[in-house]
């Protein structure tokens, strides 16, 4: 019996449908299309900083440096990478029915700003009873490790838990520590999706 719903952060809780203000940065700087998120998330320094071994302002100060922006420049383009983000507020109604019938938590691949943003960017945190960011583990999805961290804590073993992320990679993960798990993409009904498990309108 499901007890406890895990879900990601970005992608699925909250997701870039306008990139067009990246897009603007991609063309100004000569960059490929999509350059930009690889330059953030996906490159070695933004991989250290998902895992801690750097802090998010160091990452931004190479960010800058990457692209040889002035400080005025680097910080519109922060403020423009973001401004694409919007939170899934159907889905924080959803997670805010299922409580406190079922634990809710986060497991999440992001840097030391994460629990800043999910308290005062988007003030979701208090929706959920645990939030593991992988910054502060030094320890990043789809690492088994992660999975079995968050379940001690949540107290439940993996038949109680079900976890939902964009990635099928790290939904393949969960699976093979015994949990359920769904692969999201934004037309999917997540109440639908979470039915068959027993997981319904915050009953058992």
């Amino acid at each position: 019996m499901i007890k406890a719903v895990i879900f990601d952060v970005g992608g699925v809780l909250i997701r870039t449908p306008n990139r067009s203000k990246r897009l603007n940065w991609e063309r100004k700087l000569g960059l490929d299309e999509w350059q930009s998120e690889v330059i953030v998330f996906g490159g070695d320094m933004g991989i250290k900083a998902q895992l801690g071994e750097i802090t998010n302002e160091q990452l931004w100060e190479w960010v800058g440096e990457r692209l040889n922006l002035s400080p005025t420049d680097l910080q519109q383009f922060r403020t423009d990478f973001w401004a694409g983000d919007i939170l899934d507020s159907s889905m924080v109604d959803f997670i805010s029915s299922i409580r406190p019938t079922y634990q809710t938590a986060i497991i999440s691949n992001a840097t030391d700003a994460l629990r800043e943003s999910l308290t005062s960017t988007y003030p979701i945190a208090d929706n959920f009873d645990l939030i593991v960011c992988s910054a502060e583990e030094h320890l990043m999805k789809p690492t088994d490790e992660i999975y079995f961290r968050t379940l001690e804590r949540l107290g439940r073993n993996p038949a109680e838990a079900v976890f939902i992320d964009d990635s099928e990679a790290n939904v393949q993960a969960a699976r093979k520590v015994g949990m359920a798990a769904i692969h999201f993409h934004p037309k999917l009904n997540l109440a639908e999706a979470l039915a068959p498990l027993g997981v319904n309108g915050g009953k058992k």
